[in-house]
């Protein structure tokens, strides 16, 4: 349903925080003129966790606007509560977006079966293809193969984001549930292997800074040439590790910055970047050829 490189499209702010329209419209049309497949808006990298609930409808109102049906546009709509989870994916659906990700729930650290009965609550409750975020590193809580197999035969829960950085979860899941779901990785360092594995594309965080490079790195995976893939990879080393030297959004947001794509604006708890990583996130955008 949906494959390639799918941007985690940051949400750009102004320095006192106040979301910044202008940026997001320049940032959407940067995405698709360099070839991103699919805008992921209002995800981790959105900082949907600052935004209110209106804010949080309102980026996704002006994204679904702006796009203008030009490519797919892919709602982050997930809680730790699955009424809210399901009030938020409702919202999203009548704004027109094509697909909800959702997120395991998080802090509260529920169980196996409490997985399987949130998401299959949220997909009986809103019907719209709904793709699983698994991200043990943020969550506290792994969302195991056997529990993405019992939820992949619900019609309309058509992926999952592994952000595990294990590509041999590839093969686990595929092992079990075939062709009923599809699978994007979440960790752009093991993007190549994870698309020649049998994953179909990536939600990615680099895609912000490089996303002519990151959309031809996962078509050339996709079609198999493999070495062309691993040559644009190989320069994407840096920004890979770098664009996470401390919590994500916050590399990214000063590279994009340093762009001149947007403002240095985040909310709080998250701060603009330490000044000591200022210097090896530079090196990462000079080494990936993004920089003017």
């Amino acid at each position: 349903m949906f494959s390639g490189s799918m941007v985690a499209l940051v949400t750009p702010m102004q320095a006192d925080g106040s979301l910044d329209r202008d940026s997001l419209n320049k940032l959407i049309e940067w995405h698709i003129s360099s070839g991103t497949d699919a805008i992921v808006a209002v995800g981790t990298t959105g900082e949907s966790a600052t935004l209110t609930v209106d804010e949080h409808c309102d980026v996704i109102r002006q994204v679904v606007s702006q796009v203008n049906g030009r490519v797919p546009v892919i709602a982050g709509t997930g809680s730790n509560s699955t009424s809210e989870a399901i009030e938020l994916s409702q919202h999203a659906k009548d704004l027109g977006v094509a697909a909800v990700l959702l997120v395991t729930p998080y802090y509260n650290k529920p169980t196996q079966e409490g997985l399987f009965l949130h998401y299959k609550a949220i997909a009986e409750a809103v019907d719209i293809p709904q793709i699983l975020y698994n991200v043990p590193s943020r969550t506290a809580v792994d969302l195991l193969p056997e529990t993405v197999a019992r939820l992949a035969d619900i019609a309309n829960i058509v992926g999952i984001k592994e952000a595990t950085g294990d590509v041999a979860r590839v093969t686990e899941i595929k092992s079990l549930c075939g062709d009923n779901i599809e699978l994007y990785t979440g960790d752009d360092a093991n993007t190549v292997d994870f698309i020649l594995a049998g994953g179909v594309g990536a939600i990615s965080v680099t895609a912000n800074v490089a996303p002519e490079a990151m959309h031809t790195m996962c078509a050339a995976a996709l079609s198999g040439d493999e070495q062309t893939a691993r040559n644009i990879d190989s320069r994407l080393v840096l920004l890979h590790e770098r664009l996470f030297v401390e919590a994500n959004p916050i590399p990214v947001k000063w590279a994009l910055a340093e762009m001149n794509l947007i403002p240095t604006g985040l909310r709080l708890p998250m701060t603009v970047l330490s000044e000591k990583y200022h210097q090896p996130v530079h090196e990462a955008l000079n080494a990936a050829g993004v920089l003017n």
